[in-house]
């Protein structure tokens, strides 16, 4: 088996690829070599091209099973095939749990957990074909308490939980794993986390001592996607600098330090 990362001939799908993780994802696959297609709600103002190949921008929107469908079906009648599908649309606004809406309830799960379902439902069929695999982005929210968003957390959870079952339940034909994201530096910066020195401060709270970049993501999920992970699937992959710091250690953030950047995270670090 030859160990590289060139994925000349493959077709990738990226869901919510327009900002963010999503956007460090495909130019990950498009800088390896790959066919990169994407959805969102609204086209970005600038598509991602790699030495002639363009990524191809569809406005979906991922709740949508029908759309979905023929999103995926779309891909494979262009290409042919499809060998990656990530499902990386996700996010939500911060608020406590008793004032949100059954609506509310719904509409978090619909587009953390079940938009990612019904994605893989749809690409089953060409990623068994091709031997292909599904990478979905989860949350350091989905296993620790996520108070302020703890529908996201519980839905980040479903989706790992989910992952893992797929894992086996369509082994040894298509892998499923899961990159758990800690706090991204989004192109926004410090306007989530309301000036430069709180923008410090959050990303102090990480024991590495500053967040993750996009590409740092991407670069994650085109391991997972290629043979030098060909025996992995299951696997849960934390990208989060280490955690957070233990709260016996003298160095802990303060609590409105680690409440903003649960804020920051859900509302813009890691959304797409």
């Amino acid at each position: 088996m030859s160990l590289v990362l060139d994925f000349t001939g493959k077709v990738v799908a990226v869901t919510g690829g327009g900002r963010g993780v999503g956007r460090g994802v495909v130019e990950a696959f498009l800088d390896a070599g790959a066919e990169v297609e994407f959805c969102g709600r609204t086209e970005p103002d600038s598509i991602p091209e790699r030495e002639g190949r363009t990524a191809r921008f569809t406005a979906v929107d991922v709740r949508d099973a029908a759309q979905n469908q023929a999103w995926i079906d779309g891909i494979v009648a262009r290409h042919g095939r499809l060998d990656v599908l990530v499902n990386n649309v996700g996010g939500s606004p911060f608020g406590r749990f008793e004032v949100g809406s059954p609506r509310y309830f719904q509409a978090i799960t619909e587009i953390n957990f079940l938009s990612a379902a019904v994605a893989m439902r749809s690409a089953f069929e060409p990623l068994r074909a091709a031997g292909g695999s599904v990478i979905n982005i989860t949350s350091i929210s989905a296993r620790r308490p996520s108070p302020g968003t703890a529908m996201y957390g519980a839905a980040k959870a479903a989706l790992e939980s989910l992952t893992r079952s797929l894992a086996v339940e369509w082994a040894p034909e298509v892998r499923v794993n899961a990159v758990s994201s800690g706090l991204v530096a989004s192109e926004s910066g410090a306007d989530h986390y309301g000036s430069p020195e709180q923008y410090a401060a959050v990303a102090g709270t990480i024991p590495r001592g500053r967040m993750a970049s996009p590409a740092e993501l991407g670069a994650v999920c085109v391991m997972l996607a290629s043979p030098f992970s060909a025996h992995v699937t299951g696997a849960v992959v934390p990208v989060d600098g280490g955690g957070e710091w233990p709260a016996f250690l003298s160095h802990t953030p303060n609590a409105d330090i680690v409440q903003q950047a649960d804020r920051a995270h859900t509302t813009g670090g890691t959304t797409s």
